[in-house]
C-alpha cells in the first residue's frame, strides 16, 4: 500500500509566548494549552497527553511518542501566515492591519462596487457588532464591514436579508480592490438580541506564492483538504470536496477521506479558536479538547502502518488574554507512526517542517 500522510491542525492550539510575542502586542504569560490546563486540567485527554500534543502544559507524554514544538518565523499569527509557512511559504511581509478601519478610497471603491453603502467599518468583535447592528442591517440591507487585529476584510449579513450567494459575490468584489490578506464572508442568521453566524462562511484570501503544495501536486496529484485549508491556499493544488464548517463535519470528512487514494490529507479544526479563543472562553476550549481527544482515538484507529499523522496548530488564541484576537505562540508538532524514532524534538525554527515531513514521507525516505 502507498504511503500517506494526514496532517490536522487544531486551530488556535498554542504551546507558550514565541520569543517575538511582545513585537506582535502580546504578553509573554500567553500560553493557550498551559493556561486552560492551569483553570481546566486537560487530564482527561489521554490521546493528546499521550502523543505529547499537551507537553507545555506539563503533562508527560508516552515513551514512544514523537514531539515538539515549532518556533513560528512568518510575519503573522494567523491561520494564512501559518498554513503557508507550514508549506514552505513563509510570509516575510507583514500583511496590512486596520485599527482604524479602512480607507475612504476603498469604502467609496468597495459601496461603488455593490451599489449600496455600509455599516460599521471598524475593528470590532463579530458576534458584538452583528449584535450592535444587525437590526439596522436587516432594515436597510446594508452590510456590516468590519475588521480585526489580523489582516482581514469582514462581511456580515443576515441570510434572510441578503442571498449568501450575493455575500460571497461582494466578498469577491473586496478581494479585487484591497490587498488585505483575507475577505471573510460571515452570514448570520436569528433575530435581534439573538443573532448567531451560521455555518457558510467563506474565506477569500490573497493567492499564495510557490510552496510545497506545489511540489507535492507534481509528485502526487491534488491535495484532499477538509475545512478552510482549500480557501487559505486559494484552492490551488486542493481536490474539489464539499466544504465543512465544525469539528464534527471535519471529524466526518476525515472519515471519508481515509477511504479514497489521496496520498495527502490537510485538514484544519478550527472550533478552538472560532468558538472559544476568540470569546475567551477556557472552559468550552478546555470541552472542545476532551471531545477531539475521543476523536483522535478513532482517528488513530483508521491508520495503517503506512500512514503518517502530524498534530500541530497554525497559532495561539489565548482565552485567558485580555484581548479576544491571536496570540504569537509556539505550537505543538506532533507524528504518529511506528517507524518514527521516538522522542523530545525540542523547539524548532519554522513551520516548514510540516510540509518538508510530508514530502519526505510520502517519498518513502527516513524521519528524523
Amino acid at each position: 500500500m502507498p504511503r500517506r500522510a494526514i496532517v490536522i491542525v487544531l486551530d488556535g492550539c498554542g504551546a507558550g509566548a514565541a520569543p517575538d510575542a511582545a513585537d506582535f502586542g502580546d504578553s509573554p504569560a500567553n500560553a493557550t494549552l498551559k493556561n486552560i490546563h492551569a483553570l481546566h486540567p486537560l487530564d482527561s485527554c489521554p490521546n493528546l497527553a499521550d502523543c505529547g500534543f499537551l507537553s507545555s502544559t506539563g503533562l508527560a507524554p508516552a515513551k514512544n511518542a514523537a514531539y515538539g514544538r515549532l518556533q513560528p518565523m512568518g510575519q503573522g499569527k494567523d491561520s494564512v501566515t501559518g498554513h503557508w509557512e507550514m508549506m514552505g511559504a513563509r510570509v516575510t511581509k507583514a500583511f496590512p492591519t486596520f485599527p482604524h478601519g479602512f480607507s475612504k478610497d476603498t469604502v467609496a471603491a468597495f459601496v461603488h462596487g455593490i451599489g449600496r453603502s455600509i455599516l460599521g467599518n471598524r475593528a470590532a468583535s463579530g458576534t458584538e457588532i452583528i449584535a450592535e447592528l444587525g437590526e439596522e442591517h436587516q432594515e436597510t440591507g446594508r452590510p456590516i464591514v468590519y475588521t480585526s487585529a489580523d489582516s482581514v476584510f469582514q462581511i456580515a449579513a443576515h441570510e434572510g436579508t441578503v442571498p449568501v450567494e450575493t455575500l460571497y459575490e461582494w466578498c469577491q468584489v473586496a478581494r479585487g480592490i484591497t490587498d488585505v490578506q483575507r475577505v471573510i464572508a460571515r452570514p448570520f442568521t436569528g433575530e435581534p438580541g439573538a443573532y448567531h453566524r451560521t455555518e457558510r462562511r467563506r474565506d477569500f484570501p490573497i493567492a499564495p506564492p510557490e510552496n510545497v503544495v506545489d511540489e507535492i501536486n507534481e509528485k502526487f496529484g491534488p491535495v484532499l483538504g477538509i475545512g478552510v485549508v482549500p480557501e487559505l491556499f486559494d484552492q490551488r493544488g486542493f481536490m474539489e470536496v464539499k466544504r465543512t464548517q465544525s469539528n464534527p463535519q471535519h471529524f466526518k470528512a476525515l472519515q471519508m477521506a481515509v477511504l479514497e487514494t489521496a496520498p495527502f490529507i490537510f485538514a484544519n479544526f478550527e472550533d478552538f479558536d472560532m468558538k472559544f479563543g476568540h470569546r475567551n472562553d477556557p472552559r468550552g476550549f478546555a470541552q472542545c479538547l476532551v471531545e477531539f481527544d475521543e476523536m483522535l482515538g478513532q482517528i488513530q484507529s483508521w491508520l495503517g502502518e503506512d500512514d503518517l499523522l502530524i498534530l500541530t496548530a497554525d497559532h495561539g488564541n489565548d482565552p485567558t488574554d485580555e484581548s479576544t484576537d491571536h496570540t504569537r505562540e509556539f505550537v505543538p508538532f506532533v507524528m504518529i507512526n511506528s517507524a518514527v524514532p521516538p522522542g523530545d524534538r525540542g523547539d524548532i525554527e519554522g513551520f516548514e517542517i510540516v510540509g518538508q515531513t510530508v514530502l519526505r514521507w510520502l517519498e518513502g525516505g527516513d524521519l528524523p
